[in-house]
């Protein structure tokens, strides 16, 4: 049935808002509230403890910085020292002690067991080095000896001890024994000399620094001898 006041409206009793509504409505409000509240705190929150820990950073990394460009220069300066270091090196490697090698020359002269293996000396010693890379014969030690004996297989001992010696590991081996028989002279000691060269090729750069500082010992050439004019070969 359908009900129809006909009261005026300032006599009618006004309609009010249902209590279950407000009740949702105030919560709806709470909660919101309470949501914008946490929101506002963990955002003030984080980024409070954020630039906190950012300065704190920012301080360390100040602190920092003169060391790491210490460490900087540092290593710029070992890279220098290294890169001369090594020029040095190659510049030592590349170059012959030659006071070194006379010293191991007069070792091999020395261990001739008083004449029994070979006695031998020299008239001069000539030595050349060229500085220039693309020399085709870096340099060379040529000089003119003796072997003070009847014997020229103590010639042929002697090149083979200086083969077999340290003294031979920055030259090409050297040639094959060759010499002639001085005249027999009763008056000297000892009264009969053969004369032989001496000639051995220093090798390239690369050579020297690729290989090993004293080569294999290698087995003597077969002696060529060469007798004097008038005189056969003993």
């Amino acid at each position: 049935m359908i009900r129809i006041n006909l009261l005026p409206e300032e006599y009618r009793k006004k309609a009010r808002t249902p209590f279950k509504l407000v009740l949702a409505l105030v919560a709806a409000v709470t909660v919101n509230a309470g949501l914008a509240t946490w929101w506002a705190w963990q955002k003030i929150g984080v980024q409070a403890e954020i630039e906190s820990e950012a300065a704190s950073l920012q301080t360390e990394m100040d602190g920092l910085t003169p060391q790491v460009n210490y460490h900087t220069s540092l290593q710029s300066e070992s890279k220098q020292y290294k890169s001369r270091e090594d020029t040095l090196a190659g510049i030592t490697a590349s170059r012959i002690s030659w006071t070194k090698k006379l010293d191991e020359l007069i070792d091999v002269v020395n261990r001739g067991q008083n004449g029994q293996r070979h006695l031998v000396w020299f008239d001069d010693l000539q030595v050349t080095q060229s500085t220039d890379p693309k020399a085709k014969v870096p340099g060379s030690v040529r000089a003119a000896g003796h072997s003070g004996s009847d014997k020229f297989a103590h010639v042929a001992n002697f090149l083979e001890d200086l083969e077999g010696s340290t003294f031979i590991a920055d030259f090409q081996p050297p040639a094959p024994p060759e010499g002639s028989q001085t005249n027999v002279d009763t008056t000297l000691m000892p009264p009969v000399a053969w004369s032989f060269p001496m000639s051995l090729t220093l090798k390239s750069t690369e050579e020297r620094l690729g290989k090993p500082a004293a080569e294999a010992k290698k087995p003597a050439a077969k002696p060529a001898v060469k007798p004097a004019a008038g005189q056969g070969a003993k």
